[in-house]
């Protein structure tokens, strides 16, 4: 149900015969965008209600995809229609709109937004305010809009006939349905991406259209592309490495075409967007494994550890960008703090102005030396098809180890310049995964959760180096003791500029204790990576929810949290039983996610 009012536009000296004609045109366009009900009174906007409403003014020429947009924004916020200008009142920044004071705009408004039914009660009260100022009394409100933009297609404010010919005349000139599937691609994206699959990934798009499949549908095959490629990578003959590399290129392009299906049909769900983030890391983490048993199957040794290392890694990697993204968005979304600066502005200026040349040397040597998803699997691919697993998972390590240093040196530089905080304005100890024990902790310095990272590391470069000898049961207690101090910061406030660090610092400091542990007891590495591969799923489970808009399932605690599975990894490679622990734990965090997993979507998810 979604409730439409046309209101009127700034401007509009359109003939009463012109005006009532359009008028029909938008009602009619508003009710196919899924409006139950279209309002020419403003009355309408002072309610209330548990829907949607969405706001047009009556001088609009626009295609009518361009308000199915609208109504259908993934994540069911606030959004409004704009159109590119840099002299415009508003700034579009990482896609939300916020008011053009102290920088410049750079889109302009083109008089149609549709209001999330959680912005209706600001709605309601700037309602009684001149219309064409409804927008600006929306920011002013609070409210954050995403933008819509118009990209390929043509929409425009009309003020009199010789406009309204000229205006109808450019939407008629552009191929509706063409530019959507278009549009359904993403505007900027990696290199690899945009070169090697955008270029003929619509073409899938179109015919999984027409075949009925759904974007879930679309990933579920993507997923079955992957274990297939993980299986060739296994068999390690050069004809099976091959036939892996094609398998996962072509994996990922199914990848890619889920997303556009899913912009392309406007099906959106939170479920999707949630499965296509799960899957695209255990599709990842899947060809990680076959790539080092297909090593070990010939006889090349230290594979699982790079294996190891990798997921690691990356799982760190996309914790620090899930939670940078939140506090980029929260730092955007409010007043700039008085005298900001230093490196840190600087270096966000220098990105910005980067990413505005969009297609030049230095947007994609700044795209590529994050070691995106698209660059990963191509050089997964690539370096399977003409060397071996080995290599493959060592480029994997040492591209993710610069990507990273890269990333977390500028980000941190330019979160502190932000001066705002992030974990502190959702459920933290959700977010840090804590459990019984450290929920119980006393406030203290947040520096803990880094020290815990490191002390870990440390061991585990000592176990590696030779420099202590297993099974070292008095240096994994240590470790584990420094480790589980950093729980002691849990209910300290994250509100610090570089507290969005803890969660990643958690799952690392998680991590490499279970790749000490294994050392210390020769635990099979496959063991390791499946306990690992397990946590993951549990991680990504709450990066994904949140990042999505998706139900956050049925209120619960984790007995068992981050502390716990430390303390019981540890306590097993004490006893002399790591292995038999590592893989129990490994089979209660799996089946403890998929039960959660399932239960949750049955009840409250909505599926695409």
């Amino acid at each position: 149900m979604t409730l439409a009012v046309l209101i009127a536009g700034p401007g509009n000296a359109l003939e009463p015969a012109d005006a009532a004609r359009l008028a029909g045109e938008l009602s009619e366009a508003l009710r196919a965008a899924g409006a139950s009900r279209v309002e020419s009174s403003t009355d309408a906007l002072r309610e209330v209600t548990d829907e949607p409403v969405l706001i047009c003014a009556d001088n609009l020429v626009a295609h009518p995809s361009l308000l199915w947009m609208l109504a259908t924004e993934p994540a069911g916020r606030t959004t409004a229609l704009v159109a590119p200008d840099p002299a415009g009142d508003l700034r579009e920044d990482r896609g939300k709109l916020l008011p053009a004071t102290d920088e410049p705009g750079n889109v302009r408004y083109l008089g149609a937004i549709c209001v999330a039914p959680a912005d209706r009660p600001r709605l309601a009260e700037v309602a009684g305010r001149d219309e064409k100022d409804l927008l600006p009394a929306l920011l002013e409100a609070g409210v954050v809009p995403v933008a819509t933009p118009l990209r390929l297609l043509r929409a425009g404010l009309v003020h009199d006939s010789a406009e309204l010919t000229r205006a109808r005349e450019q939407v008629a000139a552009v191929d509706e349905d063409k530019a959507r599937l278009r549009m359904a691609v993403k505007e900027k994206d990696d290199f690899f991406t945009t070169y090697a699959v955008s270029t003929w990934s619509p073409l899938v798009t179109k015919a999984s259209a027409r075949l009925g499949l759904t974007p879930s549908g679309v990933t579920a095959i993507s997923v079955l592309f992957a274990v297939a490629a993980a299986l060739a990578f296994w068999q390690a003959s050069r004809p099976a490495m091959i036939a892996g590399g094609i398998l996962l290129y072509l994996g990922f392009v199914l990848d890619c075409v889920d997303g556009q299906l899913a912009r392309y049909t406007r099906r959106f769900g939170a479920f999707g967007g949630w499965l296509d983030t799960m899957a695209d890391r255990a599709k990842e983490y899947a060809a990680y494994a076959g790539l080092a048993a297909g090593a070990e199957r010939i006889g090349l040794p230290y594979a699982w550890p790079l294996a190891i290392t990798a997921i690691v890694l990356q799982t760190v990697r996309h914790m620090t960008d899930a939670w940078y993204g939140a506090l980029h968005d929260e730092a955007a979304a409010r007043p700039r703090p008085q005298a900001a600066g230093g490196v840190g502005a600087r270096l966000s200026a220098a990105s910005t102005r980067v990413q505005g040349d969009t297609g030049s040397v230095a947007y994609w040597l700044k795209r590529i030396v994050v070691f995106p998803i698209g660059e990963r699997w191509a050089l997964m691919a690539v370096l399977a098809i003409f060397t071996n697993g080995r290599i493959a998972l060592a480029a994997m390590v040492v591209c993710g180890l610069f990507a990273m240093a890269y990333t977390l040196a500028l980000r941190s530089l330019r979160a502190i310049s932000m001066r705002v905080g992030v974990l502190d304005k959702v459920d933290t100890m959700r977010f840090r995964d804590d459990g019984l024990l450290v929920r119980a902790a006393l406030p203290a310095p947040l520096a803990f959760a880094a020290l815990a990272a490191v002390a870990s590391l440390a061991l585990v470069i000592a176990l590696l180096a030779g420099w202590i000898d297993p099974p070292a049961k008095v240096a994994l207690v240590v470790t584990t003791l420094i480790v589980l101090a950093a729980g002691l910061s849990a209910r300290s406030r994250h509100g610090g500029p570089l507290d969005w660090l803890i969660p990643a610092a958690l799952r690392a400091a998680e991590f490499l204790i279970i790749a000490a542990a294994g050392l210390s007891g020769s635990v099979p590495p496959p063991v390791v990576y499946a306990l690992i591969f397990a946590l993951t799923l549990h991680h990504y489970d709450l990066v994904a929810r949140m990042e999505k808009a998706a139900p956050e399932g049925r209120p619960r605690r984790a007995v068992l949290g981050w502390e716990g599975r430390v303390l019981v990894v540890a306590a097993g490679a004490v006893a002399g039983v790591p292995t038999w622990v590592m893989a129990g734990l490994a089979v209660f965090v799996a089946g403890t996610f998929l039960v959660n997993a399932i239960a949750d979507w049955r009840t409250g998810g909505s599926r695409s």
